[in-house]
């Protein structure tokens, strides 16, 4: 019995530690060093796309989803019906321009609308460092102005 009173004192610290060791599911991590493995197939990518860019989707969730997006020239215009993107940019700087009126925008998909042009809306200088969150029903283009290249973390959040 002294034995069996010694070691549960010890079970009890293993099974604590175990279950802090437990990584919640659902949860995601991404480093930099994580993310520069894509780099080669990102420009690879880009430079077979008509629009040089390139997307990794690093996770999808009922509520959210994570992209990794390289371009390296002017993006399309893009509008989401059901959808917010916040955009968190790791290198290189680009014009937002957003808001105003989409024209001539062709669905692509269910909720989706790219292409045309945006007349009016604001614009937005981002560089590295910068997050941005875009409402859903809101058109929006990235716009290199020049610059070569453009990397940023995207987190689609979804349901509106």
């Amino acid at each position: 019995m002294k034995r069996f009173k010694a070691l549960c004192p010890l079970a009890i610290l293993f099974l604590v530690a175990g279950a802090q060791e437990t990584t919640p599911s659902g949860f995601e991590q991404w480093t930099p060093a994580s993310l520069k493995r894509f780099d080669q197939k990102m420009h690879d990518d880009a430079a077979q796309d008509p629009h040089h860019f390139a997307v990794e989707q690093l996770a999808d969730f009922p509520n959210d989803s994570f992209l990794w997006v390289h371009r390296e020239a002017d993006g399309q215009v893009e509008w989401h019906e059901t959808q917010a993107d916040v955009f968190f940019v790791q290198s290189g700087s680009a014009t937002l321009l957003l808001g105003g009126t989409m024209i001539d925008a062709e669905t692509v998909g269910p909720h989706e609308k790219r292409n045309g042009s945006i007349r009016g809306g604001v614009r937005r200088k981002l560089s590295a460092g910068d997050a941005v969150r875009i409402p859903a029903r809101v058109p929006h283009q990235v716009l290199l102005d020049g610059a070569q290249e453009f990397n940023y973390f995207v987190v689609k959040v979804k349901g509106y």
